[in-house]
């Protein structure tokens, strides 16, 4: 076994241990990667005595190590998405004059991590570190139309899970799960006046390796500026596709 399919192959152990519900069998593991038995246990053996996998004899199974877990840690402390993401939003908000903001989903909420805006652009509610209910939000919506419908209903169960702002926007599981259906089709979030009175905003969501849509960007604008959504949409959706393509991930089937 050279070094280079070796490293190859202990990096698709460790990502197919990671996606798995607990520790799983070598010989799960070598089926599942289509790899001969004897190879993985000589990869699990070596990546057991790094700390990067867990070998619990009793049920005959092995899991991630902590090193794994360290690894995973340090890659969070790096703040992976601000960085990638930053550059894409300052050029978004100079070309486009509009704000520019990062969100990922926080339970039901949309947590804003960046924001970029142009000169001379008014103070709006999304700044760094604030919350608003994502079912309002493009950039919420853009990761809720992503995600299973089953994940949706357990943020959502009941009509008293619909915060209101300004009296627009979905309120009933039936009316958010049928917007985010049209909203999942067409690739694009948007929301006129839901979050705050004269503002609009569009967003797309970018992916991870699994297709999972792990953060969205957005665009803000006055409700008076002469812009369609489906203006500001290409230029989301192409810096939500950079994005995924920086975090080598990948957009769903």
């Amino acid at each position: 076994m050279s070094i280079v399919p070796a490293a190859t192959r202990a990096l698709r152990l460790l990502r197919f241990l990671a996606a798995q519900q607990g520790p799983v069998s070598a010989a799960a593991i070598a089926r599942d990667l289509g790899l001969p038995r004897s190879s993985v246990y000589q990869l699990l053996e070596a990546m057991a005595d790094e700390g990067f996998v867990t070998r619990l004899p009793e049920e005959r199974r092995w899991g991630l190590g902590v090193a794994a877990f360290e690894i995973g840690s340090a890659y969070l402390r790096h703040d992976p998405l601000e960085r990638l993401a930053g550059p894409l939003l300052t050029v978004l908000a100079e070309q486009t004059g509009a704000t520019a903001h990062l969100g990922v989903l926080h339970g039901a909420d949309t947590l804003y991590l960046l924001k970029e805006q142009p000169r001379y652009a008014p103070t709006l509610v999304t700044g760094v570190g604030v919350r608003l209910p994502a079912h309002l939000t493009a950039s919420g919506r853009a990761i809720l139309a992503q995600l299973p419908r089953a994940q949706v209903r357990a943020l959502y169960p009941a009509r008293t899970g619909f915060v209101d702002r300004t009296g627009r926007g979905p309120a009933s599981p039936t009316q958010l799960r049928e917007l985010l259906d049209v909203e999942r089709r067409r690739g694009w979030s948007s929301e006129d006046q839901q979050v705050t009175e004269g503002f609009a905003s569009v967003a797309a969501a970018a992916f991870d390796h699994t297709a999972r849509p792990v953060a969205a960007i957005g665009l803000t604008v006055p409700g008076e500026r002469p812009v369609t959504p489906a203006a500001l949409a290409s230029r989301v959706r192409d810096s939500a596709a950079e994005l995924t393509r920086r975090l080598n991930g990948r957009a769903p089937g």
